[in-house]
């Protein structure tokens, strides 16, 4: 790491085959670097220029002009990587950007590992693990609402909920060493254990709200899984075409004709959907298609949404439908009525998937829906190794719970609190200490005055 942090590094920033070109540069020579190969316009010499000015001037390769660039300085720690920074904007040509590099690196760079930038970013304390990650989760976002959810975490949302948290933590802690370090002078109070018990069900809480928002959080990041469902020739294979706008799925008039899962996703508001059209319900002695119709039920337990389409000439008896809605408890159960050209029916909501009528305001149904679940999460977990380590924590937050109740000495409570601060420092990288605990305890319960 401490090498990783002394040498000068440097990287083509952008896609390849576009107009313009940027070349980013980091280290403690990045100016020396620069100077050898950069003219710029004016007598000012590049190391004297303000920090975030754009620079205009030549890269030069001895007698040749390469190119004529744009150099934007960042200095330390006013950059992303906390270092001594600068971009080159160039024009994008492969040739021009891969020999701005090779001079870059004969004269004191080299060439950045992938993530290095981020990795100096997160070892200078320009941002801690969660935002590091969530700067990958920016890049790979494919809709408004996972965008929304990776830029929060990247400019500090959830990490400021875990501080939050932390803080909480920190607190009961110091309340629990101090009453250990300091339990025979008689004359000091300490909070007692019913004070502890409310702020350790306020801790489980908030944990709990964190750890149950994972599944909507995952499914926004991944596209949220819509099963649709229904008895054969109801129209869900033509429904699944309506909603992705091309033939995805095929469509006949023979029952049975789809015997396996076909899934696809689309954007609907911002929102990324994951629909999956699945085989019809029905009595069969085809064993194949059999095979189907349960995968069909499967597919509800892996849904957030289904869509449960039936038509006036295509219907489910009472105990079809019975099932499942008890697979569905846990499910947001929408009964879609199609063919509302043949006959309307005022207890669903109707649609005619081969006319695209009711299409546009299903959509728009399904975006709410989800809309609704992300408004109401003051953050949302998307990320699995978050997941797993707040897991972690709320059981270890039980069991000091649990202590608590039976009134266990405070060295065997406190085990399992440390527990808890080390999962949450798994998350953001932050270490915990026995001397952070200390300062806690004397910069808020002034022992010794």
């Amino acid at each position: 790491m401490e090498n990783i942090s002394q040498d000068t590094i440097c990287a083509i920033a952008t896609a390849p085959g576009g107009a313009l070109g940027i070349i980013r540069i980091s280290g403690n020579s990045t100016f020396s670097c620069l100077e050898k190969i950069f003219f710029p316009l004016g007598k000012t010499p590049l190391c004297e220029r303000k920090n975030h000015e754009a620079v205009f001037g030549k890269i030069i390769d001895g007698d040749n002009i390469v190119d004529e660039v744009l150099v934007t300085i960042f200095r330390n720690p006013h950059s992303f990587t906390g270092e001594d920074s600068a971009e080159i904007s160039c024009h994008g040509s492969s040739y021009i950007l891969n020999k701005v590099i090779q001079l870059l690196m004969q004269n004191g760079c080299r060439m950045a590992r992938p993530g290095e930038y981020t990795q100096r970013a997160f070892m200078n304390g320009k941002m801690d693990l969660s935002q590091a990650e969530a700067v990958a989760d920016v890049i790979a976002s494919n809709s408004a609402a996972s965008h929304k959810i990776a830029m929060s975490q990247m400019r500090g949302g959830f990490s400021k909920e875990l501080k939050g948290l932390r803080n909480q933590l920190l607190h009961i802690t110091s309340l629990l060493e101090l009453e250990l370090d300091f339990g025979d002078h008689e004359e000091l109070e300490f909070a007692d254990r019913t004070e502890l018990n409310a702020l350790a069900d306020k801790i489980i809480l908030h944990i709990t709200t964190l750890v149950n928002s994972y599944h909507t959080g995952n499914a926004i990041k991944n596209g949220v899984p819509v099963a649709i469902i229904g008895p054969t020739n109801a129209g869900k294979s033509t429904l699944l075409n309506a909603l992705l706008h091309e033939e995805r799925a095929i469509v006949s008039n023979v029952h049975g004709t789809t015997r396996d899962t076909i899934e696809d996703v689309i954007t609907i508001n911002g929102i990324q959907f994951r629909f999956i059209d699945t085989a019809g319900i029905r009595e069969t002695t085809d064993q194949i298609e059999a095979m189907g119709i349960e995968r069909s039920f499967q597919m509800i337990d892996r849904a957030d949404i289904v869509l449960l389409v039936t038509a006036p000439d295509c219907s489910l008896t009472t105990e079809e439908i019975e099932k499942i809605k008890q697979r569905c408890k846990e499910k947001h159960l929408i009964h879609v009525q199609n063919k509302c050209d043949i006959s309307h029916n005022s207890q669903f909501m109707n649609i005619s998937a081969k006319q695209g009528i009711g299409i546009q305001e299903l959509e728009n149904h399904l975006a709410t829906l989800i809309g609704n679940k992300i408004s109401g999460e003051s953050q949302l977990v998307s990320n699995l190794r978050h997941y797993e380590a707040l897991k972690s924590a709320l059981e270890n937050m039980k069991r000091v719970k649990e202590g608590l109740e039976m009134q266990l000495s405070g060295d065997l409570v406190s085990l399992d609190l440390r527990s808890v601060l080390y999962d949450i420092g798994i998350i953001t990288g932050q270490q915990f200490s026995d001397n952070e605990v200390l300062g806690n305890i004397f910069k808020h319960f002034c022992i010794g005055k």
